[in-house]
């Protein structure tokens, strides 16, 4: 199972390490959201990371393929810090 499904819902979490999801948006380090939960989508292994972001809910899209995210989602935890 992916580090990602380490995140623990209705905590704070801050980028630590740059990263860039599926749809291309940089996450910068620094950037801070509330995690809430993950959606897993057996259809070309798409992972939504739900969030609240500056009072908002946003989706952010990965994939969970070898030439995509893989390797992100494998180690998520080293990319952000509660």
């Amino acid at each position: 199972m992916p580090d990602i499904s380490n995140l623990k819902p209705g905590e704070s979490y801050i980028v630590i390490k740059e990263f860039t999801d599926y749809d291309g948006n940089l996450h910068k380090v620094g950037e801070r959201w509330i995690f809430e939960e993950i959606n897993y989508l057996p259809y070309h292994s798409g992972l939504s990371l739900n969030v609240i972001e500056n009072g908002k809910s946003v989706t952010y899209r990965f994939q969970d393929e070898p030439d995509q995210q893989q390797k992100l989602l494998e180690c998520f935890m080293d990319y952000v810090a509660e």
